[in-house]
């Protein structure tokens, strides 16, 4: 058990990858705290929070609380994310500012809200979901693949100003997961999908997360400031 005793926060909790991540933390011995926009039964949570993670006041209730009943945070995986896909020349403002708002201000109001704590304690393990359009771009994801590229900014850049206090950030590049994302994608589409990727399959949202559970744990205790790439091979 990986992750025995560890108080870990997962943001975008209640599906897709937070929620297998919720599961898999927990099977690891964590103390699973979901977050989530729309609060309900997750499998392996300790505690769920309904929070709105582009509201900075409700980030630092759900944190205060946390720390008020638990006295530590150890894991902090920014998993919340949206899309809003668009041409360049068709996106709306709106669009782009939604997903910039959840996918670049929410990670940044959540790892500011834990960073102090983590620096204080002289540990903890700050995780980022990125994604191979944060590496590669796509079309059609303006704002999406801006997110995705920030949050590797963010990374490489706290990984240099809180390694030194004991606290590691890495991010995750996943490629095509079966989540309730693609769920809306035709057959047709997913064919092709599968098609880019070499082992000829999407990812399982269990998949993402075991990755997820290896850097939170103490056997990847010297990655510090890594993007590792989950993509069964789709960039080759």
């Amino acid at each position: 058990m990986r992750l025995k005793s560890k108080i870990c926060i997962v943001t975008g909790a209640a599906q897709g990858i937070g929620a297998a991540t919720c599961a898999k933390f927990a099977a690891e011995g964590a103390t699973v705290i979901a977050v989530d926009r729309r609060a309900g039964v997750i499998e392996g949570a300790s505690e769920t929070f309904e929070v709105d993670i582009t509201d900075r006041a409700q980030v630092d209730k759900m944190v205060a609380a946390v720390l008020a009943r638990h006295g530590r945070i150890d894991v902090l995986v920014n998993n919340a994310g949206i899309t809003k896909d668009a041409r360049l020349v068709k996106m709306t403002i709106e669009q782009f500012d939604d997903v910039i708002d959840v996918n670049l201000r929410g990670v940044f109001h959540c790892s500011q809200a834990v960073a102090g704590t983590m620096c204080s304690q002289g540990s903890g393990v700050i995780l980022n979901a990125s994604s191979v359009v944060g590496l590669y771009g796509n079309f059609g994801q303006t704002n999406y693949a801006a997110t995705k590229f920030g949050v590797i900014g963010f990374t490489k850049t706290w990984s240099r100003e809180l390694g030194p206090k004991g606290v590691r950030v890495n991010a995750v590049a996943p490629g095509f997961v079966e989540t309730p994302m693609i769920a809306t994608v035709p057959e047709k589409v997913l064919e092709q999908m599968r098609e880019q990727v070499p082992l000829h399959r999407l990812a399982k949202p269990s998949e993402i997360a075991s990755v997820y559970a290896f850097l939170a744990s103490d056997d990847a205790s010297y990655i510090n400031g890594t993007v590792i790439e989950v993509s069964g091979g789709m960039t080759l």
